[in-house]
């Protein structure tokens, strides 16, 4: 992914925003590694990792709000930007896994 995904500012929610969206029908895009993945993520995310995001973006629904997510907020904030540039209401939940689970939201792990 291009430096420059990083470089611009997307648009952001906090995580007690994104339980809200996800609750209205948002979808979680979770950018994380394998290894991140398996051991905790959001019930009903979609896994992509940041690395086959761009090829395999197509995939995502263009009809809901997607939420990217990560460990931090750092790629996904990337994740956020490439998303918004292909088109997509493309938010990044800033400050990621540690912000949700302190905003009350679940979590799955395997």
């Amino acid at each position: 992914m291009a430096l420059r995904h990083y470089l611009h500012r997307p648009p952001a929610v906090s995580a007690a925003e994104a339980v809200r969206l996800v609750a209205q029908g948002a979808l979680v895009v979770d950018v994380r590694r394998e290894s991140e993945w398996r051991r905790a993520h959001i019930p009903d995310a979609v896994h992509l990792p940041l690395e086959v995001l761009p090829a395999r973006c197509v995939e995502l629904p263009d009809d809901r709000l997607l939420i990217t997510f990560c460990t931090g907020g750092l790629r996904s904030a990337g994740a956020a930007n490439l998303l918004v540039e292909q088109g997509f209401d493309a938010v990044n939940m800033s400050r990621g896994l540690i912000d949700w689970r302190a905003a009350g939201g679940s979590l799955t792990s395997g």
